[in-house]
């Protein structure tokens, strides 16, 4: 059993910044990807940023040269430094990881922080 554990999430005014923190914790052999995914309402969840096992991180267009991500491999935990917030990037944000336990390979969501830009 895996769990993940975010947080982080908050009101912050345009031009700001936070740092989402997401943990995954149990059986873990190994980590393939882990990264954060964002929901606006009424919309898809779409990718933010993910970082690979070997290290390679892949942003959205819209948040690169703004948003940060970062692990810590020892962990199991990954870090998203967001600055200069602007108002479009208010949404839920949830956590996802790709691990291998045991033999197998499982897909982890988390349960979601909420992110307000708003002055």
């Amino acid at each position: 059993q895996v769990q993940l554990v975010e947080s982080g999430g908050g009101l912050v005014q345009p031009g700001g910044s936070l740092r989402l923190s997401c943990a995954a914790s149990g059986s873990i052999s190994s980590i393939n990807n882990m990264g954060w995914y964002r929901q606006f309402p009424g919309k898809q969840r779409e990718l933010v940023a993910v970082i690979t096992s070997v290290g390679s991180i892949k942003y959205a267009d819209s948040v690169k040269g703004r948003f940060t991500l970062s692990m810590d491999n020892a962990k199991h935990t990954v870090y998203l430094q967001m600055n200069s917030l602007k108002p479009e990037d208010t949404a839920v944000y949830y956590c996802n990881v790709d691990l291998v336990a045991g033999k197998d390979e499982f897909d982890y969501w988390g349960q979601g922080t909420q992110v307000t830009v708003s002055s």
